[in-house]
């Protein structure tokens, strides 16, 4: 994994602090190049400071030193580079997805509507990134003395839901923890035996990543439940979730799904799509 690169968005708020702890966490446990990279906005780029819900002010490149510090601290020195970008942060974020292997954002920054479940910038990157972009959100700190929390996969047997389990079964095993594979049928197409085709390719699938995979251990659940409730419900007890952008039903010009779009949304952890590159 030492190859892999990963790309955290950093503006100095708190969602992106969480967001920077947690991709660093990350790119230590995979051995893996950091970049943190903190945008400006075309608006600030006149006058580039920021102020902390204490009052202080910062410039950018005062943000980006204490992200750079906080970083390191956790990856290594070594391990962690600056990106100070100008444009609009959402699109840089997305453009320098391609770049890299894995995006890793805040629920919220500074910016935005207070009172919304998830900020602009993170539903954006999340919805039209490329590759592996996760929002960091809700508990994903493990509890000294306790087991460590599973990690969940969705699965409803599409392409990009297999692509969204081999992205979980190695966070599983970074983790050192087992893995939950969800598959829920309410949503099925109405197809006469559509539940019957979805449940067989999910047992499929998951059968083929244990075989891949003969140390993480499996938790199979399958739900007669609508996707949204039963992910939801399985992530309230998990330290990640993951999808795929879009699964067998929605809209086709649609860059994620409704149910990534609740997950997003609602879920108590980090969240973590898979798109197509």
């Amino acid at each position: 994994m030492a190859d892999m690169h990963i790309l955290v968005g950093y503006d100095g708020s708190a969602g992106a602090t969480e967001a920077l702890t947690w991709a660093a966490r990350e790119a230590r446990a995979r051995d893996s190049l950091l970049t943190v990279c903190l945008v400006q906005a075309p608006e600030l780029a006149a006058s580039p400071v920021t102020a902390t819900a204490g009052g202080e002010s910062f410039t950018a490149e005062q943000h980006l030193a204490a992200g750079l510090k906080l970083a390191r601290g956790i990856a290594g020195q070594e391990s962690v580079k600056p990106l100070l970008a100008d444009g609009p942060i959402a699109a840089t974020l997305c453009n320098r997805s391609g770049e890299a292997d894995m995006v890793v954002v805040g629920s919220r920054g500074h910016g935005g509507m207070p009172g919304l479940p998830v900020g602009s910038v993170g539903l954006q990157v999340a919805s039209h990134g490329r590759g592996r972009i996760v929002v960091v959100r809700g508990n994903w700190q493990p509890v000294p003395g306790h087991s460590p929390l599973p990690v969940v996969a969705g699965v409803d047997g599409s392409s990009s839901s297999g692509a969204a389990l081999a992205f979980a079964f190695e966070e599983a095993e970074l983790r050192h923890t087992y893995l939950v594979a969800v598959c829920a049928l309410a949503d099925d197409p109405g197809v006469l035996g559509a539940a019957g085709r979805i449940k067989e390719s999910f047992e499929d699938l998951v059968s083929h990543h244990e075989r891949q995979n003969p140390d993480i251990s499996v938790e199979r659940r399958v739900s007669q439940g609508s996707p949204r409730a039963t992910l939801l419900e399985a992530a309230a007890a998990a330290q990640m979730i993951i999808v795929g952008a879009r699964g067998r039903g929605g809209f086709e010009d649609m860059a994620i799904g409704s149910v990534g779009l609740a997950v997003l949304a609602y879920a108590g952890c980090p969240v973590g799509v898979e798109h197509p590159r």
